[in-house]
């Protein structure tokens, strides 16, 4: 059972699980090599540049083995299930990520696509992989919540990181189905990212997603990288306490924390209804521009109201460290 110590910052005080190291470096160099390709092979697939996918993969991948491998150094019990769940996290996207650059290499699509019985298993192949990902993930989740991880806030982002990622990564399921237009004109193409429109069209530089349509991978990625931006907030919030002395109350930071996973779970409920409304991200209509400012109105007002919690249970115990003590008082 291999484990990698680092101590030499506080907020890495873990072993790290060494198979997800040595994947997320693997993806490092994909990413590099796949970089190489989008600068110097022009080649087109579905209307976007050939080598994007395997970079956005290998960039995807990589963080998620690094987040992972850290998740499971937090574990102080059930260590040897925690390794074996991880190696075999590892090895599914290996398998998933070797399918996707290898189809690059041949000038194929990967998603969805079933034209000849090669592409249709190896289709397969990778479905299967993302299943057994999501359902390690749904075990290191159900250990982080037996598990004691010190501090409450902390404890409360990297569960809920946690569980939101997990539900981002089961939205990548809605794209899964045949289109309308591909059951009536099968071309060997089974599923879609885009609604309301055929996949290929216009979209944003190197991310892809439609800017004519509602996009499903808009709220899979914000969903997924819910992982690593819930418990950098906490990370965050324990790092401004040395400086701030309003921070310093779990109480407060416990707060602020609650505010950004139930932010994060307004606004990943809103991209997921806009996906299927077949509207663009950047193109929001009225209804979805007032709930989105209506969201980050009362996130605003949360947090004032939690500041001004924390900075009165601040002045009382400073008045109170002030206070006199009577003649009368032990």
């Amino acid at each position: 059972m291999s484990t990698t110590t680092i101590t030499s910052f506080p907020a890495l005080q873990t072993r790290w699980h060494q198979p997800l190291l040595w994947l997320s470096l693997a993806m490092a160099a994909s990413a590099l090599a796949t970089l190489a390709g989008l600068i110097f092979d022009p080649r087109l697939l579905d209307g976007s540049p050939l080598w994007a996918k395997p970079f956005k993969f290998s960039t995807s991948i990589l963080i998620y083995a690094v987040t992972l491998s850290w998740l499971l150094g937090q574990l102080p019990r059930w260590r040897r299930l925690a390794w074996w769940a991880g190696t075999a996290s590892a090895v599914f996207l290996a398998v998933e990520m070797v399918i996707i650059g290898g189809a690059a290499a041949a000038g194929n699509t990967s998603h969805f696509n079933v034209s000849t019985p090669l592409a249709a298993s190896l289709w397969s192949v990778m479905a299967a992989s993302i299943v057994i990902v999501w359902l390690v993930a749904l075990l290191v989740a159900l250990l982080l919540f037996r598990a004691r991880l010190g501090d409450p806030a902390r404890s409360l982002a990297i569960r809920a990181g946690l569980v939101i990622a997990l539900i981002g990564m089961a939205l990548a399921f809605l794209m899964t189905g045949p289109t309308a237009d591909q059951l009536n004109n099968f071309r060997g193409i089974a599923g879609a990212h885009t609604v309301g429109l055929p996949d290929g069209g216009p979209g944003l530089p190197l991310l892809g997603w439609s800017t004519e349509a509602g996009d499903l991978r808009v709220p899979h990625f914000v969903g997924m990288h819910a992982l690593q931006l819930i418990p950098l907030s906490a990370l965050l919030l324990e790092i401004g306490a040395r400086r701030i002395p309003l921070l310093r109350a779990a109480a407060t930071r416990l707060g602020l924390v609650w505010i950004v996973i139930m932010s994060y779970l307004g606004a990943l409920m809103l991209l997921t209804v806009q996906a299927l409304a077949g509207q663009s991200v950047v193109r929001p209509d009225a209804a979805f521009t007032i709930w989105g400012v209506t969201l980050l109105a009362a996130a605003g007002i949360a947090v004032v109201a939690v500041l001004t919690r924390g900075r009165r249970a601040v002045l009382a115990l400073h008045r109170a460290a002030l206070r006199p003590i009577s003649p009368s008082e032990p």
